[in-house]
């Protein structure tokens, strides 16, 4: 699917965007061109020593910022297919700094839209999201459900044009930059781990998981789903355990903005939620009320689908509900994969 392409990353120098682009050198061949797109002028170069436009000659490396729309028109020349990665995401920070993360994770959104919109080549657009947009409690998780309301509506200006824009949301990638375990492997070393709440609980992902997500999602979309994996969860404490079993638990109170269990599908979306069995996908309302003929069909085709079934009309997916909690030893196993 990628073969005389072009592909571009936003938040291309992030833990998503190197993972992305590792998997797409190892499995796919023929690309036109792979552009990361980021502000870090420092992490691009140290990012072209190991993936240099000498040894991969259809890499290109794009400073640039998702807040300045000409920046984003100008990189997305001859694009097919634009993962917007890019995001503030710390959500502390993003407490004590409220209208920058607006700056980048809204308006960065919308500029996003407008530059695929006007451009010639776009054809696909998959936005990466966070369960903290499901019922939010922190102005991150406001942006990001901000962000998706964007991606999903785009859809409804596209006209005549040939593009889709779609969304994926998933729970905390296994050793993502920002994420608890890189911190709980330092705390080892002291011999005491911090956790908030020892009743907290978080969904769980591989990044390799979270590549085929996006790749999936190019592939299948058809316009304003909102893509959501099948994947466990855990119990902070057994996290904790499984990285250092003979440390000491200092139990620190909940912090700024923090939930105690995330959500990746509330219950208000079950009744535009299927069950296509390895995802879940929450299917554009406007897509069934739609005044185009070939938005409504397209609706229905997607229902008419092989294993394709409505959820429950109470369905909720919640990480201190999952039916699949991991223990120390599958954490301890899957830690392995990221060391």
């Amino acid at each position: 699917m990628f073969r005389n392409k072009s592909i571009l990353i936003t938040g291309g120098t992030g833990s998503f965007g190197k993972g992305f682009l590792r998997y797409l050198i190892k499995n796919y061949k023929g690309f036109k061109k792979i552009i990361i797109f980021s502000r870090d002028e420092l992490k691009q170069f140290e990012m072209a020593s190991t993936f240099s436009e000498k040894k991969y000659p259809f890499i290109r490396y794009f400073i640039g910022d998702v807040r300045d729309l000409d920046r984003l028109k100008r990189a997305l020349e001859e694009v097919d297919y634009v993962i917007h990665a890019a995001a503030l995401k710390q959500v502390e920070a993003a407490e004590y700094n409220p209208f920058e993360v607006i700056k980048t994770n809204i308006i960065g959104a919308q500029n996003i839209i407008e530059a695929c919109l006007d451009s010639p080549d776009v054809k696909k657009v998959v936005a990466l999201s966070t369960d903290k947009s499901v019922s939010p409690v922190n102005l991150y998780g406001a942006t990001k459900l901000c962000s998706d309301k964007l991606f999903v509506s785009a859809n409804n200006i596209v006209g005549k044009k040939n593009k889709i824009f779609s969304v994926v949301r998933y729970g905390n990638v296994m050793g993502s930059r920002g994420s608890v375990i890189p911190e709980f492997i330092k705390q080892k070393k002291a011999g005491v781990i911090k956790i908030t709440d020892p009743e907290m609980t978080r969904f769980n992902i591989t990044m390799p998981e979270s590549i085929k997500l996006v790749i999936y999602a190019l592939n299948k979309s058809i316009g304003g789903e909102i893509f959501v994996p099948k994947i466990p969860s855990y119990k902070i404490t057994t996290l904790a355990k499984a990285i250092a079993d003979k440390a000491k638990i200092n139990i620190m109170g909940v912090r700024l903005g923090e939930k105690i269990h995330e959500e990746l599908i509330s219950s208000s979306e079950a009744i535009n939620t299927v069950d296509i069995g390895k995802y879940y996908v929450i299917l554009s309302p406007s897509l069934e009320k739609s005044n185009n003929p070939l938005s409504r069909a397209l609706y229905k085709k997607y229902l008419k689908q092989k294993g394709v079934k409505k959820v429950k009309k109470n369905f909720e997916y919640i990480s201190g509900k999952n039916i699949k909690f991991l223990n120390t030893s599958e954490i301890r196993k899957l830690l392995k994969t990221i060391s």
